[in-house]
């Protein structure tokens, strides 16, 4: 631990605190949970420049005044990158999952968190997770990283170009200016069963959220990159979803879904070439046929057709996998929880 983040312990009355580590995920923020200090606590430790604070405490603020649970934050310093923060305990829903619990509960109330996160207004100074950015951030994975992989050289200008135009004709449909959390799946969950609806879901890492379309976040949730959901409870939490937010008009949703679904699917599963190639984190390949098989399922629906026609002009769907020479599967008795 750095000199400074046993200075900021100490400042707060935590020097005396049994240090924890958390295991690490894709970002470079890292978490401590700190026993025995004056109450529990995580230590966040994100490191400038990599790491900017100012957005997670930010949030925290909106989402607990919407009512809903984001740690309390006790004290942080964000020139530095240090929070201490409420510890909502040592499972995640994600934990819980594997550990046997019963999904359908917990599904049911992660979506009606979700739908309060979604009906109340924005706060100010998100940045925009539109068109121009979804498109941008698929490139930086499927062009930059899944193509030279799987083809042995950089797409040409003409392939770049036509990606970028299916991905904005794809999109362009469904924009939208609401509050888009980007990563709402069980492992930044915390099932809180003694808080009332619905705030007895703790949320977790929503520092990265934006202006977006908020069947992103559903998505991220019911067709999870890394774990498998029973489409029986995928279709009960979308339908609870639409109850709980009766304004909106179904068949457009579902639509919207799809291309999200599309969008972020195939962003995600070039996503695994970059860290297992890049940050030599091999281990999320593991979730690389999931991706792939989910995309196929999002490709079915009209609302993808200008990404699908031309991953049929460019990509042959047995191509559509881990590149050649990246594992692709799981390997045996490996539970699929979240890395």
């Amino acid at each position: 631990m750095r000199a400074e983040a046993v200075a900021f312990l100490a400042e707060h009355g935590f020097i005396g605190a049994a240090r924890q580590p958390l295991p690490a995920d894709a970002s470079f923020r890292r978490y401590t949970r700190l026993v025995g200090g004056p109450r529990p606590a995580l230590l966040m430790e994100a490191p400038p420049p990599q790491e900017d604070l100012g957005p997670y405490l930010h949030i925290a603020a909106h989402l607990a005044a919407a009512g809903l649970s984001a740690p309390v934050v006790l004290a942080a310093d964000a020139r530095q990158g240090f929070a201490l923060v409420e510890d909502f305990g040592a499972h995640t829903m994600a934990q819980r999952l594997d550990a046997g619990a019963a999904a359908a509960p917990l599904y049911l109330a992660a979506t009606a968190a979700l739908a309060r996160l979604h009906a109340v207004p924005p706060p100010p100074g998100l940045p925009a997770w539109g068109v121009a950015r979804m498109a941008e951030t698929a490139a930086a994975t499927f062009l930059e990283w899944w193509w030279p992989e799987s083809f042995g050289e950089a797409p040409s200008e003409a392939v770049a170009v036509a990606f970028g135009t299916a991905l904005h004709a794809m999109l362009a449909p469904f924009a939208a200016a609401g509050f888009v959390h980007r990563d709402f799946f069980p492992a930044n969950l915390m099932p809180l069963p003694g808080r009332t609806p619905p705030a007895d879901v703790g949320l977790l890492d929503f520092q990265d959220a934006a202006l977006g379309h908020p069947a992103y976040d559903l998505v991220s949730l019911v067709e999870d990159a890394r774990r498998d959901v029973d489409p029986a409870l995928r279709e009960a939490c979308i339908e609870h979803y639409l109850a709980l937010r009766p304004e909106l008009d179904a068949d457009a949703f579902r639509a919207a879904m799809a291309a999200q679904a599309a969008q972020r699917h195939l962003r995600v599963a070039c996503l695994w070439v970059r860290l297992a190639r890049r940050d030599g984190k091999p281990h999320y390949l593991r979730h690389g046929p999931r991706c792939w098989a989910l995309l196929g399922a999002a490709l079915a629906h009209p609302a993808t057709a200008p990404l699908r026609d031309f991953l049929d002009r460019h990509v042959p769907p047995e191509r559509r996998r881990n590149p050649d020479g990246l594992p692709d599967g799981l390997p045996h008795g490996l539970k699929d929880s979240a890395a």
